[in-house]
């Protein structure tokens, strides 16, 4: 035994001193452990394991615990030391020397007992030092080169009276101290029913099949933000499915889409550069609400961190990653289309490159194997001095003073009113692409109105209408003509009457879909460009000829032909508005 009880006093204090997650841990079971500790029965009669040093006289039954093996060499008449040293069992069990009792002589061997294992992994902190016989053989030493006590463990909740408390034990009974600072107690995973995993059950779950299937990054993401760590969670591959499409190939559509027009656009060459460095243009709003919120994500995620709530961090991660692909890679997306190389189009490059960089770094404790693959990309290969690995480089550093908060109260009222817009339109079977006259939005409070004027051009193309009115009361919204959406205070409504005007625009932004379609069925390249051939009466015609510009422009169409698609090009027949229409394209 090792009288721990002598010692409680000292672990209570201890552990006032550890800071747990989640708390409860620390007054609850870990807590009441030690008011109700019993000395420690560490032997164990096992073969495998750690050899008790303590050997017994074959004579006067006299016992003699040995520090080390210099002690053991220096004992008189010792002998059994074999090369190359092996300390188990059977090898020390031969190891003998003489009684030193006075008039005995007797045969000293070691008693058969090995040690509890947890005594062995509670000395961890210490023993992979060789503590006290090597270089940094000093508590002191340790200590100087940030090396005890630890800043952080992590085990599962049954640890409290396994290794969390062999640790605490041992440091306290050495050094009257604890041996780590912070510890994150995990609940158990279950299986999908909420039942224990057995394999007399069947119901475990092999982690290299999940891995194989999705990949580790999935996996860890699940477990880190799943639930708080010190949550019991069910285990359910659906969810770790989900996780892969809803967040990683979100981002990696994002990345995807970076990567294929800065090719396109040799934007390489311009890394580094100043987009206003000729004061020509002002970067749009939006780089500036991502530049915001990014560097609010760097703090949220810093400070979610340095307090050990992973799965807080996670979730920050996750919402930036939606509005980075939901809202600004899909408001911007013309930028990046555009022929023209200007300050606009490396305004944008610039940022979300910026962006997807210090996302990576964000990333790199929780998903290592995606970070550096987009870190060699997106980094290494520009710049051959750059750090080897994502994991050598420093943790993202928010800077306060690119956070704008009023931008970003902004962008957020915008995004709930296109939500409630786009809601409205579902209602009322209108799709996205046919312009309408107006909407009527009706904000919580009155300051907010101030902000729609802020941010009217972006409503109005997110929805696609072509006036905005803010009104004062939900009555207000209540006409024959609209269909409404609410959410609180909040509520959008949009008029459901379409011109003949509106309804012309209306087809040539379907018309401009249905090419697009063509042209990724074809197997075209995004960036060629392509002869648009066409069919249909005299409203398709007119459609044609008055929106032929815009046409050309958002297909990257060098002209729109009347007539009978030539021999081998890749055409389709559509049914638009009760109108019969043939599209086909050819490369240019």
């Amino acid at each position: 035994y090792i009288r721990t009880t002598a010692v409680k006093d000292k672990l209570i204090a201890g552990n006032e001193e550890i800071n747990w997650y989640p708390a409860h841990i620390k007054y609850g079971r870990f807590g009441d452990w030690l008011q109700n500790n019993v000395d420690w029965a560490f032997s164990r009669e096992r073969y495998w394991g750690t050899p008790l040093p303590v050997w017994q006289c074959g004579s006067c039954d006299r016992y003699e615990c040995i520090g080390s093996v210099n002690e053991l060499a220096e004992k008189p008449g010792f002998s059994g030391l074999g090369e190359p040293l092996d300390l188990h069992r059977p090898f020390v069990d031969e190891m003998t020397f003489i009684c030193t009792k006075p008039e005995c002589g007797g045969s000293m061997r070691r008693v058969s007992e090995v040690i509890d294992c947890w005594f062995d992994s509670g000395n961890m902190p210490i023993a992979q030092n060789h503590y006290p016989f090597g270089d940094e053989g000093s508590l002191d030493a340790l200590i100087q080169q940030g090396k005890f006590p630890a800043d952080y463990i992590c085990e599962a909740v049954d640890q409290t009276r396994g290794w969390f408390y062999s640790l605490h034990a041992i440091s306290t009974l050495l050094f009257g101290r604890p041996s780590f600072k912070n510890v994150i107690c995990l609940g158990h995973i279950l299986d999908v029913r909420g039942d224990k995993m057995s394999k007399a059950k069947g119901n475990v779950v092999e982690p290299w099949a999940v891995i194989n299937k999705y990949g580790a990054d999935p996996l860890r993401w699940y477990c880190l933000t799943g639930a708080p760590p010190g949550n019991v969670r069910r285990f359910d591959e659906k969810v770790v499915a989900e996780i892969t499409r809803q967040f990683f190939l979100t981002l990696w559509n994002v990345y995807s889409f970076f990567v294929t027009y800065a090719n396109i656009d040799h934007f390489t060459d311009f890394i580094g550069a100043d987009p206003t460095a000729e004061g020509a243009v002002k970067p749009a709003e939006l780089d500036d609400w991502l530049t915001s919120e990014l560097n609010q994500l760097i703090l949220n995620v810093d400070t979610a961190l340095a307090g050990y709530h992973p799965a807080e961090a996670g979730r920050k991660i996750e919402s930036f990653v939606d509005e980075l692909s939901n809202w600004y890679v899909r408001r911007s997306r013309r930028r990046f289309w555009k022929s023209e190389n200007d300050a606009d189009k490396l305004s944008a490059y610039t940022t979300l490159y910026q962006c997807l960089v210090t996302l990576a770094k964000l990333l790199a404790p929780f998903a290592p194997f995606l970070a550096e693959e987009l870190y060699q990309n997106l980094v290494c290969s520009v710049f051959p001095e750059a750090p080897e690995s994502i994991h050598l480089t420093d943790f993202p550093v928010g800077d306060k003073s690119k956070i704008d908060q009023r931008l970003s109260e902004d962008i957020r009222l915008a995004m709930r009113v296109c939500r409630l817009g786009r809601a409205a339109r579902s209602q009322a079977g209108i799709k996205v692409r046919q312009p309408l006259a107006e909407a009527l939005v009706k904000v919580s409070v009155s300051r907010e109105k101030e902000s729609l004027k802020r941010v009217l051009p972006l409503i109005l193309d997110e929805l696609n209408v072509k006036g905005l009115t803010a009104v004062d009361s939900l009555a207000e919204l209540d006409k024959s003509d609209c269909v409404s959406s609410s959410e609180g205070d909040y509520a959008v409504a949009v008029s459901t009457e379409i011109s003949t005007e509106l309804q012309a625009e209306g087809m040539a932004r379907e018309i401009v879909h249905r090419l697009q379609t063509i042209r990724r069925t074809a197997g075209f390249d995004i960036a060629d460009h392509i002869i648009t051939y066409y069919q249909g009466d005299a409203n398709i015609k007119s459609v044609l000829t008055q929106f032929a510009d815009y046409i050309k422009r958002e297909t990257l169409s060098r002209e729109l032909v009347e007539g009978v698609p030539e021999q081998g090009v890749s055409t389709e027949r559509y049914k638009l508005e009760g109108y019969e229409i043939v599209l086909g394209v050819k490369k240019h």
